[in-house]
């Protein structure tokens, strides 16, 4: 049976322990309140710039990019819907700088991994992009055994989702693309659902021609209205994809922020709960320890106090 001390510095342990988990649920309790009604008031935008978005490809038809001036690679509009074989996949990883938010980055890491698994079958290498100190740090580990490679990593754009942050990324990743270094990039985040729960989602943001393509289908045999374009149809889809681009990168970003949140919230919440439970019974066995060896020093002077007697 343990004696009284190491209960007693067990029971201060959890305490202190309890003390933080308390702390950290409060903090993303107050802040994943802030970040869900960022999300809920930044989906509307999001959902009717993507269709415009979508609806501007399916117009414009043929892309031409003789016309337009091309400072840096996000300009470069034609470039970035080019369909082309896959050699290379580029796999943009949104995790967070801070643990202690329960599975929220082992999940992300974990379909990270297993898409990778999925390429590396194919024999197709992937490169990896990733925002946030937890996923740099699990993957730097976990890419050595793999086909894969880190070759960019973003730290403040996890802390604090921005649009100048966003862009940042977008540039890294068309540069790539438009370099032919990569050939197709998806994006592994999560969606955020509610306080409870979130769930992990990957999607194509380059090449952009599978929008188009999706548009059509969706809309097949439903008569459009018709688009004029002024000055010209490639200097508006030239200034538009960037700002589409940057949008749902943005907007993933919010969505990751709000999902790590809640689920450090609800991981402290348990915690807390687990510290009381342990508390509860720690009290417990150190009332009986201590009950047992008061009764223990009564037997013994009892004991003693019959041998003198006798």
């Amino acid at each position: 049976m343990a004696n009284l001390k190491d209960i007693k510095n067990r029971i201060n342990s959890i305490k202190s322990t309890q003390k933080i988990t308390r702390a950290m649920k409060m903090v993303a309790a107050a802040k994943v309140k802030k970040a869900e009604n960022t999300v809920k008031a930044s989906r509307p935008f999001t959902k009717e710039l993507t269709e415009m978005f979508k609806k501007l490809l399916n117009s414009v038809g043929t892309y031409n990019a003789q016309t337009l001036k091309i400072k840096s690679a996000i300009d470069n509009y034609p470039e970035l819907l080019q369909v082309r074989e896959i050699k290379t996949v580029g796999l943009l990883v949104l995790t967070s700088n801070k643990g202690l938010a329960g599975a929220y980055n082992a999940n992300v890491i974990r379909k990270t991994l297993q898409t990778v698994e999925e390429y590396e079958k194919q024999g197709i290498k992937t490169l990896l992009f990733i925002v946030g100190q937890k996923g740099i740090s699990t993957l730097k580990r976990k890419c050595k055994n793999k086909n894969c490679e880190i070759v960019k990593t973003y730290l403040g754009v996890a802390n604090d989702p921005s649009g100048e942050g966003a862009q940042i990324v977008i540039e890294d990743i068309a540069e790539y693309f438009v370099s032919h270094k990569i050939d197709k990039i998806e994006v592994i985040t999560t969606r955020f659902k509610n306080m409870m729960s979130y769930f992990v989602e990957s999607w194509v943001i380059l090449p952009l021609k599978d929008l188009s393509t999706d548009y059509e289908k969706l809309h097949d045999n439903v008569l459009e209205p018709l688009m004029e374009f002024t000055p010209d149809m490639h200097h508006i889809l030239q200034k538009v994809v960037p700002m589409y681009m940057t949008n749902i990168l943005y907007q993933s970003l919010l969505e990751a922020q709000a999902s790590e949140l809640a689920s450090r919230m609800t991981a402290m919440s348990a915690a807390s709960n687990n510290a009381e439970k342990m508390l509860h019974e720690l009290s417990i066995q150190y009332n009986k320890t201590r009950q047992f060896a008061i009764t223990q020093e009564i037997i013994e002077v009892v004991s003693g106090a019959n041998s003198l007697n006798n």
